[in-house]
């Protein structure tokens, strides 16, 4: 009965999976540009701007789906698990690697947490701002996750990933979303150069991603 049980969520998850990325290429018309990158599988680090709760269902939703298969987005446990619904959706659909954002009250280090799944052969979306950026700035400044990831596995190609227009299409408390065109585009992967310290790093990946961001985004002082 156990395993019967087992089977059909996950043949539950994969129909919702597949619903998923249906309804958001209707409602968004998202399209992937890849640009100095080609949509093969091979391990990665996609790591990409964050200004909506729809980011990641975006990126992951064009990348093709022998890729989706392989990618796990790094997630907050405390969201995901939240409720019945989410707690299907967040680890089964998307097989999130949950991260308990609790300093206070954690038992697993979110780092080990990673480079486990990174170990076992998945590719990963990140978001290195660590929360949603509800400012006028393109970008919040990265937190250490992403350097520690370059230098822990420098194999991993860490590919800077924009998510345009979604800010419009999900405006913050809106339920229903505005049909709106959205782009994901994939830059040039990056790694962490022999030597090279954990601020210039982080710097330069900002800049990577930021220069896949439309003309008309404002760069700030």
């Amino acid at each position: 009965m156990v395993q019967t049980r087992s089977f059909l969520r996950q043949i539950a998850a994969r129909a919702v999976g597949h619903l998923l990325a249906l309804t958001a290429r209707f409602i968004t018309a998202v399209r992937a540009d890849w640009r100095g990158i080609e949509p093969i599988a091979k391990q990665r680090v996609y790591f990409a701007n964050h200004v909506s709760n729809a980011d990641m269902p975006m990126i992951w939703t064009v990348l093709p789906r022998s890729m989706r298969k392989q990618t796990r987005p790094v997630a907050a446990a405390d969201y995901w698990l939240k409720n019945k619904l989410r707690a299907f959706v967040g680890p089964e659909v998307f097989n999130c690697v949950l991260i308990d954002r609790r300093r206070e009250t954690r038992t697993e280090d979110p780092m080990q947490k990673i480079l486990e799944a990174l170990d076992e052969g998945s590719s990963l979306i990140i978001f290195p701002e660590g929360k949603r950026n509800m400012t006028e700035a393109p970008l919040l400044p990265f937190r250490a996750g992403l350097y520690n990831i370059g230098r822990s596995r420098p194999h991993v190609d860490l590919v800077p990933t924009w998510v345009a227009n979604l800010n419009e299409i999900m405006p913050k408390g809106e339920v229903i979303p505005i049909p709106l065109i959205c782009t994901v585009t994939f830059g040039r992967p990056i790694h962490v150069e022999e030597g090279e310290e954990k601020d210039a790093f982080l710097g330069r990946a900002a800049q990577a991603l930021f220069e896949l961001s439309p003309g008309d985004v404002d760069p700030g002082p």
